[in-house]
């Protein structure tokens, strides 16, 4: 399977999640998304994933648009201001993942599987992936349909729906920024979860479904997501959907090289606006871990533009270093 490249207006997307404060390694992920979008001039929208419902915090939403709007990101779509493909709020779109869902299942290709986290667990004869467990279908065709797969289950839990994957195929696709990328999911991930939710409502559906609406043509993300894009792409072509460009960046990290926690300091972008940090100091410091920027230089978005060059910015992971923590006021 090779990535299709759309052709016509660039459309790309923010997408933050109200599971928690927006911190330093959002923001230059979303940095990087907005810059490739305006330095071309295309189509930028904001869609609010707030499917998780157990992990959402109260006001999450809410808070991220400010923090985006204060580092001086802007969009032109939005749950905020409308655009031709509301709404652009997940949990308001579920008609949509039934649908895909229904067209999943009548080709054979999503099914109730009713395996715990243990289950899985305990059936692997592999080592874990980097990013999951593998699954070895042990649900497959166990169920006439998604009731019955419920009734051997307690009240208080729910079937998970799906995907079935094609054995042996190689799923191949350029990456914009990792470039040729490749993998055999049926030996990475297996058959893999697409809802833990009756009507489709989950990540691995919804993005691909909601990305494919509204017209976006290009992704840019970190690239902790960069081995479920194959997964991904098989949802594409199972749904008849021509894909964006995709473009994993690196992440920030701490100086473990572990992704950010709290125990490496408060890196949220409302506690640097509380420390008295301006919006400047933020970009500047977003874009030296790029390759944009001198050490301390203050800069706006827009004096980034002419600067912004993907063949430029550094294939490592940036770093929270004492140094980065010091300049930043970040409190452990």
């Amino acid at each position: 399977m090779t990535q299709n490249f759309k052709s016509g207006r660039l459309r790309g997307r923010l997408a933050p999640s109200p599971t928690g404060a927006l911190h330093l390694g959002n923001a230059r992920t979303f940095m990087i998304a907005w810059l490739s979008v305006r330095s071309r001039s295309g189509t930028l929208l904001l869609r609010m994933e707030d499917l998780d419902h157990p992990k959402n915090k109260p006001g999450a939403a809410d808070a991220a648009l400010a923090d985006l709007r204060w580092l001086g990101l802007d969009w032109d779509e939005g749950p905020d201001i409308g655009g031709p493909y509301a709404p652009y709020t997940q949990t308001q779109r579920r008609i949509h993942y039934v649908r895909a869902l229904e067209t999943l299942r009548a080709r054979g290709l999503a099914y109730p599987c009713v395996c715990s986290r243990r289950d899985v667990e305990c059936g692997q004869s592999a080592p874990h992936t980097e990013d999951g467990l593998f699954y070895a279908g042990l649900c497959r065709d166990r169920f006439a349909d998604y009731e019955a797969a419920r009734r051997v289950l307690p009240p208080d839990r729910l079937p998970a729906w799906r995907f079935r994957v094609p054995q042996g195929e190689i799923v191949r696709f350029e990456d914009g920024f990792c470039g040729l990328c490749e993998q055999e999911v049926s030996a990475v991930s297996g058959d893999f979860v697409l809802a833990r939710d009756p009507d489709g409502a989950g990540y691995m559906l919804a993005v691909v479904v909601d990305d494919a609406a509204m017209g976006v043509t290009e992704v840019v993300r970190g690239d902790d997501l960069l081995p479920a894009t194959p997964r991904q792409l098989l949802l594409y072509r199972a749904l008849d959907l021509t894909p964006p460009v995709f473009i994993h960046v690196p992440l920030v990290v701490s100086e473990e090289g572990r992704r950010l926690a709290k125990r490496h300091g408060d890196t949220r972008i409302s506690a640097l606006r509380a420390a008295g940090i301006t919006s400047e100091q933020v970009i500047g410091l977003l874009a030296w871990w790029c390759g944009w920027a001198a050490w301390g230089e203050r800069l706006t978005l827009r004096d980034l533009l002419p600067r912004f060059d993907l063949a430029t910015l550094r294939r490592e992971p940036a770093m929270l270093t004492p140094q980065v923590k010091a300049a930043m006021k970040i409190q452990a």
